[in-house]
């Protein structure tokens, strides 16, 4: 029942290539910055994983985070409601080159693909995108007579999350809007991989304040210090190495 690992390599170890990837974060509110460095210092000792197809909000800032996992040239396909970010020079020029692909999705449908993908929902209806090049080679219904595109659900071999206090078992609370995509991509994916500021022992959490069960959880570390996506970029930062 003990799912604390010691360190963030072993945390990512699992993942391979090809594999589909959820990343937690809104911008940088709830991004596992940690983890995904990890990731990066694995591909740089190893070459793996590669051809990844990644499932987050945005397209990453600057060169840490998300933009630097891309900037890597790990990432294949990105799956993303929001590739115009503060300064997502990283993305922009690679998709313009060709060198990566883009499946763009509105917010709202996200989040619900998402969500449907851990609840077992093949596919639902929406309006949203109606009439819009993105409803292109989509299934259409007329419901009460109105027009709504049919969307597939998301899911995931592996969802990176952060979280503000973990458990031993698993059991996740977040810390105000750093929730956001987290608690829906841990139900969406096999194997959910945690960052947590601190992990209690269990029954340290107040059941009322779980927000994430430990049964969507595999492997959880502690990260006590977590860096924050907009203040590394303030600084000019640059993963790995500097520029």
């Amino acid at each position: 029942m003990d799912k604390t690992v010691t360190d963030l390599a072993t945390a990512v170890a699992g993942i391979g290539d090809g594999m589909t990837v959820m990343i937690g974060g809104f911008g940088g509110a709830g991004s596992p910055i940690e983890l995904i460095h990890a990731l990066i210092d694995r591909f740089r000792a190893t070459g793996h994983p590669k051809a990844l197809t990644i499932i987050n909000n945005n397209a990453g800032n600057g060169h840490v985070g998300l933009a630097a996992l891309i900037e890597a040239g790990m990432v294949k396909k990105l799956i993303c409601s929001f590739p115009r970010s503060a300064d997502p020079v990283v993305f922009t020029e690679l998709y313009l080159a060709g060198k990566i692909e883009l499946e763009l999705v509105p917010q709202g449908t996200l989040a619900e693909r998402i969500r449907a993908g851990g609840a077992g929902i093949p596919a639902f209806y929406t309006p949203t995108s109606y009439g819009t090049d993105l409803a292109g080679g989509k299934p259409v219904a007329e419901f009460d007579g109105r027009s709504y595109v049919q969307e597939r659900w998301l899911k995931a071999d592996v969802a990176l999350v952060k979280a503000e206090t973990a458990d031993t078992h698993g059991n996740l609370a977040y810390r105000a809007a750093a929730r956001n995509f987290n608690p829906l991509m841990c139900m969406a994916a096999a194997e959910t991989v945690v960052q947590a500021s601190q992990i209690v022992l269990a029954g340290g959490i107040d059941p009322e304040t779980v927000v994430t069960p430990g049964i969507f959880v595999q492997k959880v570390v502690e990260v006590a210090h977590a860096q924050q996506e907009e203040d590394l970029n303030r600084a000019n930062a640059v993963y790995p190495g500097v520029a």
